[in-house]
């Protein structure tokens, strides 16, 4: 899953965020990370590094199948190209 060796891994640093998410966006996350078996940060903290380096972060077809489901059984209907809009998020 990851290039980097663990012994090479830097310090990390967290912090609490106030992070503000559509909220079946978040219903949809909590549940895909469930479903992995990893916790809510770490995902999205997964999902950003990814997208900072150019790199798929999701591309296995049963997966993404699995997140289309999520999507439908939340009621998802916010898409790629709805980002960067706000729309009273900020």
């Amino acid at each position: 899953m990851s290039d980097v060796p663990p012994a090479s891994l830097p310090d990390r640093d967290p912090v609490q965020t106030g992070l503000r998410l559509d909220r079946t966006l978040l219903k949809v996350l909590r549940a895909f990370a469930d479903y992995k078996e990893m916790s809510l940060s770490s995902l999205v903290e997964g999902l950003v590094l990814h997208g900072i380096e150019g790199k798929t972060a999701i591309s296995d077809p049963a997966t993404l199948a699995t997140l289309e489901q999520l999507r439908t059984t939340y009621g998802l209907e916010l898409r790629a190209s709805h980002s960067h809009r706000g729309a009273g998020l900020d």
